[in-house]
């Protein structure tokens, strides 16, 4: 007989198999089960489920939970649009009519449309409970399909969008604060700026008045007057950065990017600074551009970072320093501006502190004036511009400040310093005759400024008027060169003064210079947008001032001659 004790049993290890399989499969089945009972069970969701006509087959305990319903009360009895808002749902189908160029009928079919060509829609409506009371929902709907590829019903998946509404309501609700309060924080400091500069304006002016006055003040006059006029321009300095700096932080300040020539800014503030550095024994070395250099940039604000960069190295340069300015292209279309002093120098710790509002780096303690915000402005409004700046030091050997910017594309057409001094001298010297001004202005201080400035003048005879309808009656009557005008006036603004002897044919060719303490860029622009021939601010500078109304005079005198000869052609 054969051997059968030791021979394995086939049939018994099979069968041991199929009954770990089969355990294995009703394990996943129940854990399938378990895993979906829990989804239809959930509290945190709706589940709401329709047949193919769209009538609600299950309804889950989350739909119940949200909006008060029994399932009992709604399967086989309502649609899903019953329990939205029936003004939503209608947008939707008519949104959908325009979308698709056809008719879609408002209701079920408006929300299932998407759905039941395959696509997956997902939409924000609000959810009517039974009590009446509403709440906003995200929705996501999906056609369910048979083994054919029939439609059988639809998925409906919802979940509470209150909280996120109220967040959203809420950050609008803030945005829209903020947006007001940095309108208020606008228009408060361009009051301030008014307010602030009108009896400065009378300070500094008077002070100019006295120091050129005849007879001449004597020395201990003219000492308290240049501590008056230090002081005072001191002050006008802190004020416009100040505003500069704030208005950049709350982002109100505007620019004006335009091809600027770097060769003629340069020009222009080796004339500004030279006497400051003259006074100071620094010698300063402008780079000759023998390759323009045209960047895009606002040119006022080129002009506003270099002298302040420039006065810093004069400032705290050492005694018989030199200033060196240097221009180079650092970059495919870019160009560095070099400021470079013999100072003291700043070690690691100050450059590291450098850019911070009102730190002045131990100067406090020093004779030398500063705001400490200078530099921050400028590294606002250089990154304002698209540019970059820095700064490389060596203590006791002195810094280098650079500024990068963007170059413009375009040919550049310049005009001639040259031709421009020319022209100033020949506005100077030109021949004398009595020539009308009047200004219109209702402070009595500025008043009296301007008619003790214009007394040196005994070309000029001026008119004065002190609200806005009254210049306009005197403008008409007695038609002056030139018309000064203040902004903030009794009765009607100085613009809408202008706007008005724009209009009037006897008036329209006289140049209109603005006269204001309303100093903000916002404001400057404003005014030239409105057809102001140039546009002054106060504190009067009295050259400034003088060289304004020359070539006010001179364009007035060119007006006046091409209009002789358009009546005798």
């Amino acid at each position: 007989m054969p051997e059968t004790g030791n021979r394995p049993n086939l049939a018994d290890d099979g069968a041991k198999a199929t009954g770990i399989t089969e355990l294995r499969r009703e394990a996943a089945l129940l854990k399938t089960g378990a895993l979906q009972n829990a989804i239809l069970t959930s509290a945190n969701f709706s589940i709401i489920a329709t047949d193919e006509k769209g009538i609600i087959q299950l309804f889950n305990v989350g739909a119940e939970r949200m909006l008060g319903y029994q399932a009992a009360e709604v399967v086989n009895r309502i649609r899903p649009s019953d329990i939205h808002d029936p003004e939503e749902v209608m947008a939707r189908a008519q949104a959908l009519s325009v979308e698709l160029a056809t008719t879609i009928t408002p209701g079920f079919e408006a929300l299932a449309f998407k759905a039941s060509r395959g696509i997956e829609d997902i939409y924000e409506l609000t959810y009517i409970c039974k009590d009446g009371s509403r709440f906003p929902a995200i929705v996501s709907i999906t056609a369910l399909r048979d083994d054919y590829d029939d439609i059988i019903g639809y998925l409906l998946i919802g979940t509470d969008n209150s909280v996120r509404k109220q967040v959203e309501l809420e950050l609008r609700e803030a945005m829209s604060s903020a947006k007001k309060a940095n309108l208020a924080k606008s228009d408060f400091l361009s009051s301030m700026s008014h307010e602030l500069r009108t009896p400065l304006g009378a300070i500094l002016g008077f002070a100019q008045l006295i120091e050129s006055g005849t007879p001449q003040p004597t020395p201990s006059q003219k000492r308290s007057v240049e501590q008056i006029l230090k002081a005072g321009w001191y002050l006008l300095e802190l004020i416009n950065e100040v505003l500069d700096l704030a208005l950049i932080e709350s982002g109100k300040l505007s620019l004006s990017p335009e091809p600027v020539a770097l060769a003629d800014v340069m020009l222009e503030c080796q004339t500004m600074i030279e006497p400051q550095a003259q006074q100071r024994g620094i010698r300063v070395s402008f780079p000759r551009l023998d390759v323009p250099h045209i960047v895009r940039a606002d040119r006022t604000r080129v002009k506003q970072v270099l002298i302040n960069l420039l006065s810093n190295a004069i400032k705290y340069n050492r005694a018989a320093g030199t200033v060196v300015v240097s221009c180079a292209v650092s970059a495919p279309g870019r160009v560095r501006i070099r400021v470079e002093d013999t100072g003291d120098g700043l070690s690691v710790e100050n450059i590291e502190q450098l850019f911070q509002p009102f730190n002045r780096l131990g100067q406090a303690a020093t004779a030398e004036e500063g705001t400490g915000i200078g530099l921050v402005v400028c590294k606002r409004l250089v990154e304002l511009m698209g540019g970059v700046i820095g700064v490389e030091s060596t203590v006791g050997r002195g810094s280098t400040f650079w500024i990068e910017l963007n170059l413009a594309t375009g040919r550049h057409h310049a005009g001639s310093k040259a031709a421009a001094a020319a022209v100033t001298r020949e506005l100077q010297q030109s021949q004398t005759k009595m020539r009308k001004l009047l200004y219109v202005e209702d402070n009595p201080a500025n008043l009296m400024l301007v008619e003790d400035l214009i007394a040196r003048r005994p070309d000029i005879r001026l008119l004065t008027a002190r609200d806005g309808d009254s210049g306009i009656e005197i403008a008409r009557a007695s038609l002056p060169d030139v018309i000064l005008m203040d902004i903030n006036l009794p009765g009607i603004s100085g613009i809408q003064a202008l706007k008005v002897l724009a209009q009037d044919a006897a008036t329209a060719r006289i140049p209109v210079v603005a006269l204001s303490a309303n100093a903000v860029p916002r404001d400057i622009e404003r005014g030239m947008e409105a057809g102001f021939f140039r546009y002054l601010t106060k504190p009067i500078k009295v050259d400034e001032f003088m060289d304004t109304l020359d070539v006010a005079l001179k364009f007035a005198e060119s007006q006046a001659a091409r209009a002789g000869t358009a009546e005798t052609s």
